[in-house]
């Protein structure tokens, strides 16, 4: 099983659901960055459940521990190892997965593929297995402020269901975004998000939506050509998240409806530096930054696991009906901010690293 992620800054996470643990190794964090638990602690905090009464009530305070590669407050460039004890796992409410296959769930294909799988929480494909992923980024996010200062990364929810909010991503700001439960930096529209999912809960139901996100203060040159192209390893790195099911960048399939004429963006100088007048391609061209922002979309599917009665089939292949019980999101989006912010700084600071050992 692939649990590796990234080349110059290599991460591997493990643990399951409702195991002992998760957590996260890190290789090639440069050496002398200032980190403390407590900078890890802030960005898992805002992904941890049971923070709102729109998220999963699994009462988790997911407090992290450094097991190596910091001494006395800096890395000292040997891999990080980062744990979180599970604390409120409930395995016994998973016990009908046991046998029967949640529909649209990983079961099945777990089970196909390896003969075996942890049917307690779902096991390596919970959103659980992400903590590892949001502390690595967390050290991430401490390099990158030492190689671009004025680089940042914010993203919130776009669209719950139906319901789209207004936002500047030119200007939105963190603490937007982070001014109510649902993650949406549009207030009017945040309120209408979180009535919506509440009724929804109700129901024993699930909804989706989009996550957009913005970079920006990125310099131009990162990225490479061909194969791993920086909107190819965005887009890799978006869509081994839990439940997503669609990534755009830039004008994305709006930019289908466009001519040639209209969607090229066409360069300037500004202060010395060469701008685009428009950012249709997102910040990105030839898989190498531009220096403009850079625009993604993520889309995310309603969650899996709900309360209603469906049918499905056992491990012995008999019909049968399901109905789950434990404790679900009955929309992953709001938790899944920070996870996208997390894969974005992943990327980000993976080829920061590789640029860097290619022209110094």
């Amino acid at each position: 099983m692939s649990s590796h992620f990234g080349q110059a800054f290599r991460i591997s996470t493990w643990g399951e659901s409702h195991g002992g643990g998760v957590g996260v190794v890190i290789d090639g964090c440069p050496p002398r960055l200032a980190l403390s638990e407590a900078d890890i602690q802030r960005d898992l905090d805002r992904r941890r459940p049971g923070q709102s009464e729109i998220v999963t009530p699994r009462d988790e305070a997911d407090q992290c521990r450094i097991l190596s590669g910091v001494f006395e407050g800096q890395t000292l460039g040997t891999p990080i190892c980062v744990a979180v004890m599970n604390k409120d796992a409930r395995p016994e409410s998973y016990r009908e997965m046991e046998t029967a296959f949640r529909p649209s769930h990983a079961d099945y294909t777990y089970q196909a593929k390896y003969g075996i799988r942890n049917w307690q929480g779902g096991g390596r494909a919970s959103a659980r297995e992400t903590i590892g992923r949001v502390a690595a980024a967390a050290v991430a996010k401490k390099a990158l402020a030492q190689i671009a200062p004025a680089l940042e990364i914010v993203a919130y929810v776009k669209t719950i269901h139906e319901l789209t909010a207004d936002v500047d991503p030119e200007t939105v700001t963190l603490e937007q975004v982070e001014a109510n439960i649902v993650r949406c930096p549009d207030a009017a529209k945040a309120q209408e998000m979180i009535d919506f999912i509440k009724q929804v809960r109700s129901e024993g139901d699930s909804v989706g939506g989009i996550v957009e996100c913005v970079i920006r203060g990125t310099p131009a040159g990162w990225g490479e050509p061909v194969f791993d192209k920086l909107e190819a390893e965005l887009a890799k790195a978006m869509m081994s998240l839990p439940a997503t099911k669609g990534f755009e960048i830039g004008s994305g399939f709006a930019g289908t409806r466009l001519r040639g004429s209209e969607h090229n963006d066409a360069f300037v100088m500004e202060k010395g530096k060469v701008r685009t007048t428009t950012n249709l391609s997102g910040g990105i061209q030839g898989g190498i930054t531009n220096g403009e922002p850079i625009f993604l979309r993520i889309a995310f599917k309603p969650t899996a696991t709900i309360f209603k009665p469906q049918q499905t089939v056992t491990v012995s292949g008999e019909a049968t009906e399901l109905q789950a019980r434990g404790r679900h999101d009955p929309c992953v989006l709001p938790r899944a901010v920070p996870m996208v912010e997390a894969m974005a700084a992943l990327v980000l600071v993976d080829h920061a690293l590789r640029h860097r050992g290619q022209v110094g």
